[in-house]
């Protein structure tokens, strides 16, 4: 069975922006979608937020596709540097990704150690980076630098923010197709 798992952004939760509609999307497609609800959102911490995700992938396989939005692409990059040599899963979508704590106190505490990017690359088969090209927090520069260090198939946005919504003072983002394409293209 195909799997996939969606990690929110800092202060987001299950229901909020585009994740509800990549769940059902994915899920009509036969995937068992799960988006875990993570620890202390509004001051997250990896202690708590690796952790999370761990438990809720339980066995990383091929069939396992992960979804992340801002922090939770930093969280999923931490998992992938935990995996055996043999472990790997079958492809990772990073929306709005970044690879430092953008000036954030809040969020130093997922980079207190340099990211091992070729631990990250050989963690999946297949990278995706979307990027909005007016992103507020993060910077195209990011997206480019999935591309460069992962082989990530880079996708670009325009005037679309940070895909997010009402935390981020934005006009919610309830659809983002290019996410559930992006899995499936992965899966195939």
């Amino acid at each position: 069975m195909k799997r996939a798992v969606i990690i929110h952004a800092w202060e987001g939760y299950p229901k909020y922006c585009w994740y509800p509609q990549t769940k059902k999307e994915l899920e009509k497609k036969g995937f068992e979608v799960q988006v875990p609800e993570m620890p202390e959102t509004a001051n997250p911490k990896l202690s708590g937020w690796l952790p999370k995700l761990k438990e809720t992938i339980k066995n990383p396989d091929e069939n396992l596709f992960l979804v992340g939005h801002s922090l939770g692409c930093i969280t999923i990059m931490r998992y992938l540097e935990s995996l055996s040599g043999k472990e790997k899963v079958g492809g990772v979508v990073f929306v709005a990704g970044f690879t430092d704590d953008l000036g954030f106190k809040e969020l130093t505490n997922f980079f207190t150690k340099p990211i091992n990017f070729e631990k990250v690359k050989r963690g999946a088969k297949s990278f995706c980076a979307i990027n909005s090209d007016n992103d507020p927090y993060v910077s195209l520069e990011y997206g480019k630098e999935f591309e460069k260090k992962f082989g990530a198939k880079l996708i670009v946005k325009h005037k679309m923010g940070h895909f997010s919504g009402p935390i981020d003072d934005e006009k919610s983002c309830t659809s983002l197709p290019e996410v559930t394409a992006s899995v499936l293209k992965m899966a195939r």
